[in-house]
């Protein structure tokens, strides 16, 4: 007989240790190879880990609770002689994607919560009570980081309402706890706070990322350590100019800012085919013209996005905390570049959802001359739901532009140009032709927006764009 070591494996790059949450068998136990063994959490991912072999548990090296350095040896597996030499190392399984890019993995619902209490658990010490329970040590086993950002604070880690398998505490669940603390009295149960919390809602500089330290130093904690990250001093030439930043481009730097510290910003591309929007826009411009309305491609694409937000409205939405507030009417923020492009106004077109193609263009091309000309009101840009930016009107191919808070996607509309592309006939034939081609880039919030959903919705607009709809017009 041989004995195999089984090791913490390491679920990612980022990630040096892991919580050896449950064990699925005990010593003495048969197990093949291949069977689930034990589950682990850390604060990226909640997965189970299978036997490397097949054989009898001899040895549970660490319990339930606690938190080890990945590759250390967590139990040993008695296997018949030689067994040992072919058993590969512990692979971490593949965890589901909507798993691992969560910042708190969820726990396991098809499987109750609490398993029998090891006999070699340890006793807590100073209170006299015996061996801990799983969810005790669970919560006192916390991950580095999070025990260091309560020990900063002062937080007793027993205090706090753990959202994590077993209640296990996790960053999360400490800066909500902070943040509820610094609002009021101190309370044991708080709600979890929503992935994302922007940095300035938690106290006391030095304890969570982005916060400044002293003069000229960011202060950010990574992988258990604080680092404080000089901020480069700029130094003014003899020949350089230096100009005050006006008040459009301060709250613009502010906004922009908050947008990424609050939104886990991902952009996808897609392609489009815009040869019949060309079409249509040559045939129908000079009767528009005639009615008093410039007729640009703008109005096409807005008809696209809204029939994408109606089909999947999850990206006519806002944040709310841990809700998400699903908005009634679909308002289309409008960037507009004024002072020689060295500015950005974003009026918004009030229930877009409910206009034609000429309503569309007119309600578009006021705004656009209201902004230019410096006579928006607050009424004009209040209220939006979703932004288009043309990136394209500047000859860009396309561009990954910062969402709109409150919002939670924008879409970054590129140059329309004739590129050589493969075409294919009615008879099923491919060749090469020229079309009038475009890329768009939508920037999406992760935190509730997945890859697929952003898919549908640009698979929906292209869908649109391509064989615009002879009643939208």
């Amino acid at each position: 007989m041989a004995k195999v070591d089984v090791i913490m494996p390491q679920m990612g790059e980022s990630i040096a240790e892991g919580t050896l949450t449950k064990w699925m068998k005990q010593v003495g136990d048969s197990v093949d190879r291949d069977e689930d063994l034990f589950e682990i959490s850390t604060d990226k991912v909640d997965a189970d880990i299978p036997s490397p072999v097949g054989g009898v548990l001899a040895e549970i090296l660490v319990q339930e609770g606690e938190t080890v350095e990945v590759n250390t040896v967590v139990a040993r597996i008695e296997t018949e002689a030689g067994a040992a030499a072919e058993a590969p190392a512990v692979e971490a399984p593949a965890p589901e994607p909507a798993v691992v890019e969560e910042p708190v993995a969820a726990p396991r619902a098809t499987e109750p919560a609490v398993a029998p209490e090891p006999t070699a658990a340890p006793a807590r010490e100073g209170d006299g009570a015996g061996l801990a329970t799983r969810e005790e040590r669970l919560k006192t086993r916390s991950t580095p980081l999070v025990r260091k950002i309560a020990a900063e604070h002062g937080v007793d880690i027993a205090q706090v309402a753990g959202s994590g398998i077993g209640g296990r505490v996790t960053r999360d669940d400490v800066l909500s706890f902070l943040e509820t603390r610094e609002a009021g009295p101190a309370v044991t149960h708080v709600p979890v706070a929503a992935p994302g919390v922007a940095p300035e809602t938690v106290p006391a500089p030095g304890a969570v990322p982005g916060v400044a330290g002293p003069p000229g130093v960011m202060r950010v904690p990574i992988h258990g350590a604080t680092l404080d990250i000089r901020i480069p001093k700029v130094i003014v030439r003899e020949n350089d100019r230096v100009e005050q930043m006006n008040r459009v481009r301060l709250r613009t730097m502010e906004h922009m800012l908050m947008s990424q510290s609050i939104s886990a910003h991902v952009t996808s591309v897609t392609e489009i085919d815009f040869e019949r929007v060309v079409q249509l826009r040559r045939s129908m411009k000079a009767a528009y013209a005639e009615r008093g309305v410039r007729l640009t491609y703008g109005p096409f694409i807005m008809k696209a996005v809204v029939e994408g937000l109606r089909e999947y409205p999850i990206l006519n939405t806002s944040v709310d905390g841990t809700s998400i507030v699903y908005h009634g009417d679909i308002n289309l923020g409008i960037a507009v570049a004024v002072e020689e492009g060295r500015e950005l106004v974003v009026p918004v077109l009030k229930n877009a959802d409910r206009l034609s193609l000429i309503g569309l263009a007119q309600g578009a091309n006021e705004l656009a001359e209201k902004a230019r000309t410096k006579t928006l009101d607050f009424a004009d840009i209040e209220g939006g739901t979703f932004t288009i930016t043309n990136v394209g009107v500047f000859g860009n191919l396309f561009g990954t532009p910062i969402i709109n808070q409150p919002q939670v996607a924008i879409l970054g509309t590129g140059v329309i140009e004739k590129r050589p592309v493969v075409v294919t006939d009615d008879m099923g034939n491919d060749a090469i032709g020229i079309r009038h081609m475009s890329y768009f880039g939508l920037s999406y919030d992760h935190r509730i927006v997945d890859g697929a959903m952003a898919a549908f919705f640009l698979n929906k607009v292209q869908d649109v764009l391509e064989n615009f709809p002879e009643e939208s017009l």
